[in-house]
This record gives C-alpha cells, sequence and structure tokens, in this order.
C-alpha cells in the first residue's frame, strides 16, 4: 500500500543541499509558481515551509529542494526513497504573479535558485522574456543550471569564488544589463537578505517591477501564529497568508534582518543537539 506521504526520489543537488519528489497528490492539483508547503518529519516534529519547485499533477507529486542549516533541515536531508513525511500540507501562500512583463531578469542566490525555478518557468510560458542570474559561492553551490537552460532565453552564472561562470555577485549582471540599456521590465529576486536587498537598490532608481520571495519564521502557514510578519510599506503583513512574494521597494529590510536573527541562539542549541544524537548513534 502506498504511504500517503512517500519520497519518491531523494538526491543532493550539492553539499547539504537536496531534491525530494514526494507523493501529496492533493497538493500537486492545486499547487501554483511561488507557493509553498508546511511539512513535519514526524508526529512530534517542528513544522517547516518550504517552496514547491515544480509538480506532477499526473503523478500526483511535488518536488521540494531543502538546504540542510538547522536541525530539522538536516534530518530531512538524511531521508531516502521509501520513507515517508507525517504531514505535507499546501498550498499555502499566494501563487505569484504571472503575466506578460516582456523582458523579465530572475535571479536566485543559493538555494533561492530553486524557488525561483516555478515562477521563472511560468513567466517563461506566459510568453516573457526570460534571462535567468543564478549563483553561488562556488561550483558545487550552482543549482538547476540544466533544468532551467532548458527555458531560459538567456542563463548567466556567477560563483563568488570563479570557480564557473563570471567571478562575482548576481547583481553583477544586472547591473551590467541595465547599464548596456537592456530594457527590463520585470526583476524576481529570491535568495539572502542582503542580495535582495541590494537587487532592490539597483532597481528602485530605475522603477523597474522587482519581487522578491521571503522566508521569515512561520510556524502555522495560516497567519494565526504571526511569526512570519513583515514590514510592507509601513505595514504590518504575514509573509505566509500576504505573500511570500512582495514589492521588493517597498519591503522593510532591516526589520526582516533583525527578525530572522531572533532564534538563531535557539536554533544552534538545536543543531548541537542533533549533532550529539548523531553521534551517540554511530558509537
Amino acid at each position: 500500500m502506498t504511504k500517503r506521504f512517500e519520497i519518491v526520489e531523494a538526491r543532493f543537488l550539492a553539499p547539504d543541499v537536496k531534491l525530494f519528489r514526494i507523493t501529496a497528490p492533493r497538493v500537486a492539483k492545486k499547487q501554483k509558481p511561488g507557493q509553498f508547503v508546511i511539512i513535519r518529519l514526524d508526529e512530534h516534529g517542528e513544522r517547516i515551509p518550504l517552496t514547491i519547485a515544480d509538480s506532477d499533477p499526473a503523478a500526483g507529486t511535488v518536488t521540494i529542494i531543502v538546504q540542510g542549516i538547522g536541525s530539522t533541515t538536516k534530518q530531512l536531508n538524511t531521508l531516502s526513497a521509501g520513507d515517508s513525511l507525517a504531514n505535507v500540507v499546501g498550498p499555502l501562500g499566494k501563487p505569484s504573479e504571472i503575466e506578460k512583463f516582456g523582458t523579465c531578469v530572475v535571479i536566485g542566490g543559493g538555494v533561492g535558485t530553486a524557488i525561483a525555478y516555478s515562477t521563472a518557468k511560468g513567466l517563461k510560458q506566459a510568453g516573457n522574456e526570460v534571462i535567468a542570474i543564478i549563483g553561488g559561492r562556488n561550483r558545487q553551490l550552482v543549482i538547476l543550471e540544466d533544468e532551467i537552460r532548458a527555458f531560459a532565453d538567456q542563463v548567466i552564472i556567477t560563483t563568488d569564488d570563479g570557480s564557473y561562470g563570471e567571478k562575482g555577485l548576481v547583481i553583477d549582471p544586472l547591473k551590467r544589463l541595465v547599464a548596456a540599456g537592456k530594457k527590463v521590465d520585470y526583476v524576481l529576486a529570491i535568495g539572502p537578505i542582503p542580495m535582495m536587498r541590494a537587487v532592490a537598490n539597483v532597481t528602485r532608481e530605475l522603477k523597474i517591477k522587482t519581487v522578491v520571495s521571503l522566508n521569515p519564521i512561520m510556524v502555522d502557514g495560516t497567519g494565526m501564529c504571526g511569526g512570519c510578519r513583515v514590514l510592507v510599506d509601513g505595514k504590518s503583513q504575514f509573509a505566509c497568508v500576504d505573500g511570500p512574494e512582495f514589492d521588493a521597494h517597498l519591503v522593510d529590510f532591516d526589520i526582516l534582518t533583525k527578525r530572522n536573527g531572533m532564534y538563531r541562539d535557539m536554533e544552534r542549541q538545536a543543531l548541537e543537539k542533533h549533532r550529539c544524537q548523531l553521534e551517540g548513534m554511530t558509537k
């Protein structure tokens, strides 16, 4: 008998970055670009939000890509095909705004590329020219290149250390494109907060419509807990129900940075506990 949320595929894309294809027929049928799920590994596990990178309604599966940073994501990345999850709830959040803008630049920093993938694909299907800028600290951390090349009109790769593509940050090709007079109608930027802020600073003066996808602390995904509160245009919004995508020029990145750092000590403690448990299992 098929397990309800069985993992049917699990493979590493990069160190600590793993792709999972999970059986979740109802989610796969309803999912739209930009939406996410909240999962639990077991009945006692914490809830973690993860963007749906892709879905296959016919097969009844959704694809998520996980970076092992905290205790739960590291534990998740130890699972394999045949294992199962206790809960997969979704699709949650507002879908991406998909329409024919013209020329769209989609920027993915690190695992942000996985989050941007679904929306970038949707933008191309809507008839836009899609220029993808994807980057990582090094070659190993550049993910989904082949998948994005399959539909993007142009792909530019950057690495911090110059081990692949251009040496530099993902913001550099964007600056070069607009400096050369390329007409850009829409920018989607997903990645670390400093990167998204930098993109917003470039496009603000040029009045280019720019969207970022935010991933603050989130618990229930329905707007009840208030943990994912963000400040947008001076007003409190909830990333889980009002987002996760917002106008980059209206986001208060200072507040976002502070809120994302609120639980850093607790995360370190959880990681230490996870490390001790692993050591105990191997002895």
